[in-house]
């Protein structure tokens, strides 16, 4: 398909041409960029449109819900709902999934979306996102909490939108990661990005560098490494990046690699991991490991991760496949006793491995 001329509705006709349900995958798909559409729209008129600020009050996570995550969620819903592609759908924002009106025909899919990622950078205007996965539903009838508790591997579609100069939709359907841009003028997806490639090697690490003291010792000796630069035993300097919304950080590791941090830490130990493996792991990792990358929870694919509750969240490791298999790596050595005992560069110890360790 020529890049710049194809719209996202052709390419996924093109993409899942075959199967009995691939015309209605590629349906689904194409309400989703509706909803992205609207929230586009609202995301771009900010404070003009009356849309910032919170609500005061809290979703299902304990999380000051913003004007706009509620406002997204009503918008996917909208425009998934009603044409009998979704059996039924489950949100970040929703402590149970959304049971469809009465009136509206069931469909052969599950629908699992945040409707607005990172939506606390929303009041000054940092870059947000919709995250989206899509999973088969083969029973009669509204679907069961259990019949979203799938692992990854069994998703049949996942992408997201990104809401930032320009809005891009990045998607998967397990053949590539291909991404589109938003032609506001004949208000249609483009694709402008196709067969998307995440180089294996980096120098470019996003994690939030304050919850280091916070951290398991696999991936404080990671991060160490990585700011001894040159000095230490990784011989080369890393850069920094954190955006505190995880599309964005995701999107600019499919641009030009890099990798993604949110792991295990013992900063509120009830809440020892941060992002949802359904609606932000999950969808995230297909998407990476289409373009060539990995995603790991440091002691497991996160893909091959089955669910034991709709809200559940893991530690989330993504990106250049060589720099995940290394943090996998020291995870396995800690586990094992391998390693060393870390100690903070901050009381002038050696803070790296012992050269055994060194790659």
């Amino acid at each position: 398909m020529l890049q710049g001329r194809t719209t996202i509705s052709k390419f996924l006709i093109e993409q899942l041409r075959g199967a009995d349900d691939q015309a209605d995958l590629a349906a689904l798909l194409v309400d989703v960029t509706a909803a992205v559409k609207a929230i586009a729209s609202m995301t771009a008129k900010g404070a003009l449109g009356g849309y910032l600020g919170s609500l005061g009050t809290e979703n299902v996570q304990g999380e000051t819900q913003k004007k706009l995550d509620v406002l997204s969620n009503n918008a996917v819903i909208q425009a998934c709902e009603w044409g009998g592609l979704v059996a039924g759908m489950a949100s970040e924002e929703m402590e149970e999934p959304y049971v469809l009106p009465r009136q509206f025909e069931r469909g052969a899919f599950l629908l699992v979306f945040d409707p607005l990622d990172g939506s606390s950078n929303i009041d000054v205007n940092v870059s947000v996102g919709t995250i989206f996965s899509v999973l088969r539903h083969s029973k009669i009838g509204d679907p069961s909490v259990t019949d979203y508790l799938r692992p990854g591997i069994e998703q049949v579609a996942a992408g997201y939108a990104i809401y930032g100069p320009s809005t891009m939709m990045v998607i998967t359907v397990g053949k590539g990661t291909h991404g589109f841009t938003l032609d506001r003028e004949i208000g249609n997806f483009i694709l402008t990005h196709p067969d998307l490639k995440i180089p294996e090697d980096t120098t470019e690490f996003a994690i939030n560098a304050s919850n280091e003291r916070f951290w398991e010792p696999p991936v404080q000796r990671y991060v160490a490494e990585c700011k001894a630069g040159k000095t230490g035993d990784r011989g080369c300097d890393f850069n920094t990046r954190w955006i505190a919304s995880m599309v964005a950080d995701v999107h600019r590791i499919l641009m030009r690699g890099g990798i993604f941090m949110y792991p295990k830490d013992a900063k509120d130990p009830g809440k020892p991991w941060r992002l949802r493996l359904m609606y932000e792991a999950n969808p995230i990792a297909l998407i990476v490991e289409q373009a060539g990358g990995a995603a790991s929870t440091g002691r497991a694919r996160i893909l091959e991760v089955t669910p034991a509750a709709l809200h559940q969240r893991v530690p989330v490791m993504l990106g250049s496949k060589n720099e995940i298999e290394r943090l996998d790596r020291y995870h396995r050595e800690y586990d094992n006793g391998d390693d060393k005992p870390f100690a903070s560069p901050l009381f002038k110890d050696r803070s790296l491995y012992g050269g055994e360790n060194r790659a």
